[in-house]
């Protein structure tokens, strides 16, 4: 998981424009980082580019902090 974490975090610090230090598993997107939907299909093209996995419409919906999005990617891949 700190893997997958480091990864996400890495390109969620380019994408939204923010240090990597500021986010934490615990970080909304939506309300720490200010993302917009945009940023959101953003992020979900680097995911499925990045580990190989295809995030489907509904799962979106319920990525709102960084750990979601750990926890998701992490569930595809295993």
């Amino acid at each position: 998981m700190d893997s997958t974490f480091e990864k996400i975090r890495g390109f969620l610090a380019e994408q939204l424009g923010v240090a990597p230090d500021q986010i934490t598993m615990d970080s909304d997107l939506l309300n720490d980082f200010e993302a917009d939907s945009l940023d959101i299909v953003d992020m979900v093209m680097t995911l499925e580019d990045e580990f190989g996995i295809e995030v489907p419409d509904d799962a979106i919906e319920n990525l709102h902090t960084v750990g979601d999005v750990v926890r998701f990617v992490d569930s595809q891949l295993a």
